[in-house]
C-alpha cells in the first residue's frame, strides 16, 4: 500500500487547510447548538481516519470499483424514495437505528469518482456525440432522483461540478458554447416567467417562493426574513466579531432569529462572533483548498486523477460560494452545507474521504 510513495509528495497544506475549516466549523456549531458539539468531533475524527486510510491507497484501485459505485448511488437515492424520512416537506434521509444519513450528499462524491474512472476508460473517444451524450444520461438519473426529494440545490451543484469535470476532461470547445448558448437564455426566459406568475401558483412551490424573495424582499419579505436576519447579524459582527459563543442579548442567534444556524447559515455564525476577519479567513481557507485540488488534477499522471482533482475543487467552490452568498443575500436561499464547516456527518465524511481521493493523487503526480 505504501510502495513507491514518498512523504515529501503528501500534500501537507490540504490537509492542513481542511483540518483548519473543521475546527472553525467545531467551534461554529457548538455555539449554534452545543448539543451537536461532541456529534460534530465524532464526524470529524471519523473523516480524518477514512482520509489518512484512503489517501495511502492506489486510487486507480478504488476506480475499478465504479460501477458499483454508480449502481450503489442509484439503489439509495431510490429506497430514499421508498423509506426516506421526512422533515420540512422534503425527504432527503434514510435512518439506521440512531443514525441518518443522507444519501444526496455521498451521491456526489461517488459521481465525481464515477466519471473520473468512465471518462478514463473512453478517454479515445470522449469527443465524440456518442460517449457525451451517454455521461448526460448517466448524471441525469441521479438528478431527477434528487430532484424529486426535493433538493433542487444540491442537483445544481452536482450539475455545474459534472460540467467542470467534463470541460477538466478535455470537453471540445463547440459543444460548450453550443451548451452555455441554450442555457444563458432558458434561465432568462424562466426567470421572467417566475415573475409573473400569480401567487396562488407560487405557494405551491417552494423554490419559486425564495427566488421571489430573492427577487423582491419588501413584497415576500416572509420567504426573505432568515437572510435579511442573516446578513443583520454578520454586519453586528463588524471587524472583530461580539466573540465565540458570547451571552450578549443584541445577539441574533442567541436570540433564535436565523433558524438552522448549524447547518445553512454557519457562516451568519462566524460573521457575527468572529467578525470581518473571521469570515475573510473562511472564504481564503475555502478558495485555498478548491484551488489546492485542481492544482493537484493538473499535475495528474492520468485524467481520472485529473477529473477527480477538477471535480473536488469545483465542487467545495461551488458549494462554498452557494452557502455564503445565501447568508449574505447575494443569492437565494438554497439549503446548502459550508464544506467542511457546517454540521452534517454525511457531507463531512464524505468530503474528507474525497481528499483522501485527491491526496494519493498528489503522491503519483508527474514529478
Amino acid at each position: 500500500m505504501l510502495r513507491g510513495y514518498r512523504l515529501r509528495d503528501y500534500d501537507f497544506k490540504l490537509v492542513i487547510m481542511v483540518i483548519a475549516l473543521s475546527v472553525i466549523g467545531y467551534m461554529g456549531v457548538s455555539s449554534a447548538k452545543e448539543s451537536l458539539r461532541e456529534k460534530q468531533l465524532f464526524g470529524i475524527c471519523v473523516g480524518i481516519g477514512f482520509m489518512l486510510i484512503i489517501s495511502l491507497i492506489d486510487y486507480r484501485r478504488l476506480l475499478k470499483l465504479y460501477w458499483f459505485m454508480y449502481i450503489g448511488n442509484i439503489v439509495l437515492l431510490i429506497l430514499v424514495q421508498i423509506l426516506g424520512k421526512t422533515v420540512g416537506g422534503a425527504q432527503r434521509w434514510l435512518e439506521i437505528g440512531s443514525f441518518t444519513f443522507q444519501p444526496s450528499e455521498t451521491a456526489k462524491i461517488l459521481l465525481i469518482l464515477f466519471f473520473a474512472q468512465f471518462i478514463m476508460v473512453h478517454r479515445e473517444h470522449f469527443n465524440s456525440f456518442r460517449i457525451i451524450a451517454l455521461c448526460v444520461i448517466l448524471v441525469m438519473i441521479p438528478l431527477v432522483l434528487i430532484v424529486t426529494q426535493p433538493d433542487l440545490s444540491t442537483s445544481i451543484v452536482i450539475l455545474a461540478t459534472f460540467s467542470m469535470m467534463m470541460f477538466s476532461a478535455g470537453l471540445n470547445y463547440k459543444f460548450i458554447i453550443s451548451i452555455l448558448a441554450i442555457v444563458i437564455p432558458s434561465v432568462a426566459i424562466f426567470l421572467s416567467v417566475i415573475l409573473q406568475m400569480p401567487d396562488e401558483f407560487l405557494e405551491k412551490y417552494y423554490m419559486l417562493r425564495r427566488i421571489l424573495a430573492f427577487v423582491d424582499p419588501q413584497k415576500y419579505s416572509e420567504g426573505a426574513y432568515q437572510q435579511v436576519n442573516s446578513i443583520t447579524a454578520i454586519a453586528s459582527g463588524m471587524l472583530n466579531g461580539k466573540g465565540y459563543n458570547n451571552n450578549e442579548i443584541t445577539s441574533l442567534i442567541n436570540g433564535n432569529f436565523v433558524p438552522e444556524p448549524q447547518t445553512d447559515f454557519i457562516f451568519t455564525v462566524i460573521g457575527e462572533e468572529f467578525g470581518f476577519k473571521g469570515c475573510v479567513l473562511v472564504i481564503a481557507l475555502i478558495m485555498g483548498v478548491a484551488i489546492e485540488c485542481v492544482s493537484i488534477g493538473r499535475r495528474s499522471s492520468d485524467v481520472a486523477g485529473a477529473v477527480i482533482g477538477a471535480g473536488l475543487g469545483g465542487l467545495i467552490a461551488v458549494q462554498g460560494f452557494f452557502n455564503m452568498g445565501v447568508a449574505t443575500f447575494i443569492l437565494p436561499n438554497t439549503g446548502l452545507p459550508l464544506p467542511f464547516v457546517s454540521y452534517g456527518l454525511t457531507s463531512l465524511v464524505s468530503l474528507y474521504i474525497a481528499v483522501g481521493f485527491v491526496l494519493n493523487v498528489r503522491l503519483q503526480a508527474k514529478r
